[in-house]
């Protein structure tokens, strides 16, 4: 039996809705024919974007999204994607697959997605091999309302208004794929292309820094140093694979072993985000600046006879487990972590959706996204698991995880993922300063690789919980093997 507490009277912080956020780049197949079919396509569309993956992004709140990237977005340059399609010019994607890219999908499209999905963008510059003038100018033709060179570029091509973007990145993985720089070059970097990134209006930039790799804790302390008053939030990423970067393994076709491998490597991210805070305190001890961990995910060895650069992987009831985790990972740290953007939204690594043809599913992932959308802007309350430990020897790890939230009308949502592989586990939760008169849940569960298929895409999906009990202040459930929950009390 795993016993949890809450206590709906110990409210901590606000989870900022924008940690359920996506990332779309322009890799593979997730924005064309993933989210982009264009409008001539026989699927179902509006102004180019698949209905079906539109309306599936709706119901689980997507609230923000990123684009163009990604390594992608260190070798953008805007002003080709936008104007006539005919007249766009083409380009190399060099870093995934070397395909050729027409930039059909731009400036445009992408807010006319975001508005379609009812999401912010969240937009990522330049600075690999883009200019200070560049960045500056994109920026202006986002957001000016005045008279000036692109805003007449604007409307000509069809934007009277401007769209009034808020988060903007200045570059990307700027120690690797986006220039491979020192974080003392690339901080110097920040607080200069910044500069020129302007506030239009009423609208201000929430201007983000490329922060580090995992664990690199000197880029962290180099970059807030120096260029931490600059900011409004700084980036981290971090992937779980399951072997190593040469050889992942297989996304369905894994053991018990590899299984629970994965889940412990996804739960280093309660390291890393610790351990950074502990670092980004140092400079920022009211927390002004925000955490955003705008790349996570599993990442493995793509589906046979797929293209390698296209990073198309299927997605299981491991990756529910790993998205479980992680989520409440970000809602425990809320008073620090402002944002977060699974990796990626269609058709590439942890995606939420697949596509093939006119063909659609949800994944393992969706759903869960799915199940903790009503921690979106809740206050986080305290709660404390007592449980056992699950994995491999010498590598264990709490089998029950959890977090709880109330939200602005007084409803308590709380989510909690069961990692063991074997067996029924029984949860007694006592949930404190809170009448339980009305108690509702909802539950994910299967096999560790169950997924579903585009002949099968029903095989994992939440179903309504029937045996919750309540009585006093204690509720009552049972979580089968590798599961996870939402239990809502009105």
């Amino acid at each position: 039996m795993s016993r949890i507490t809450i206590d709906t009277a110990r409210k901590k912080s606000k989870i900022n809705r924008n940690i359920y956020g996506h990332f779309s780049e322009h890799l593979g197949r997730c924005i064309y024919n993933g989210i982009y079919v264009g409008e001539n396509s026989s699927i179902p569309n509006e102004k180019g974007m698949r209905k079906d993956v539109v309306a599936a992004l709706r119901n689980i709140r997507v609230p923000v999204l990123r684009w163009p990237g990604g390594c992608f977005a260190d070798e953008y340059h805007w002003k080709d994607g936008i104007g006539p399609k005919e007249n766009r010019k083409k380009m190399v994607n060099t870093n995934w697959g070397g395909v050729t890219e027409d930039n059909s999908f731009g400036t445009h499209e992408f807010m006319e997605l975001c508005r379609q999905i009812g999401c912010q963008p969240y937009v990522n510059g330049n600075v690999g091999s883009g200019t200070v003038q560049e960045m500056s100018e994109w920026v202006e033709y986002l957001n000016f309302d005045g008279i000036s060179p692109m805003t007449e570029l604007r409307k000509q091509n069809g934007r009277e208004k401007p769209w009034g973007v808020k988060y903007f990145g200045v570059g990307n993985e700027n120690w690797g794929c986006g220039g491979n720089m020192r974080p003392e070059y690339y901080a110097d970097l920040f607080r200069r292309y910044q500069t020129f990134a302007r506030n239009y209006g009423e609208n201000k930039l929430f201007r983000i820094a490329c922060g580090p790799n995992v664990d690199d804790y000197n880029w962290m302390d180099k970059v807030m140093e120096s260029a931490g008053r600059f900011m409004d939030a700084i980036t981290l990423h971090y992937y779980t694979t399951p072997q190593d970067w040469e050889h992942k393994g297989s996304a369905t076709d894994f053991t018990s072993e590899e299984y629970y491998t994965t889940l412990k490597k996804a739960l280093r991210m309660e390291e890393l985000v610790s351990n950074h805070t502990q670092i980004m305190n140092k400079y920022d001890p009211q927390h002004r600046v925000g955490l955003i961990v705008d790349e996570w995910g599993a990442w493995y060895d793509v589906e046979p006879g797929t293209n390698p650069g296209f990073l198309y992987q299927q997605n299981t009831m491991r990756d529910a487990l790993i998205a479980a985790l992680t989520l409440n990972i970000f809602n425990h740290h809320s008073d620090r972590v402002i944002m977060a953007c699974v990796a990626q939204m269609v058709n590439v690594l942890q995606s939420v959706i697949l596509t093939e043809g006119d063909k659609m599913l949800l994944t393992p992932t969706y759903h869960v996204f799915d199940l903790y959308k009503d921690h979106q802007d809740a206050e986080l309350v305290d709660s404390y698991v007592d449980t056992t430990e699950v994995g491999n020897k010498g590598e264990e790890f709490p089998q029950v995880s959890v977090s709880a939230s109330v939200d602005a009308g007084g409803v308590l949502h709380f989510t909690a993922a069961n990692a063991a592989l074997s067996g029924m586990e029984t949860i007694e939760c006592r949930v404190l300063n809170k009448d339980l008169d009305n108690v509702s849940g909802r539950i994910l569960t299967g096999k560790m690789n169950a997924h579903n298929t585009f002949d099968a895409p029903d095989t994992v999906q939440p179903v309504p919980m029937t045996n919750i009990h309540s009585k006093g202040d204690t509720i009552t459930f049972d979580m089968p093997a590798c599961s996870v929950v939402e239990i809502t009390v009105q």
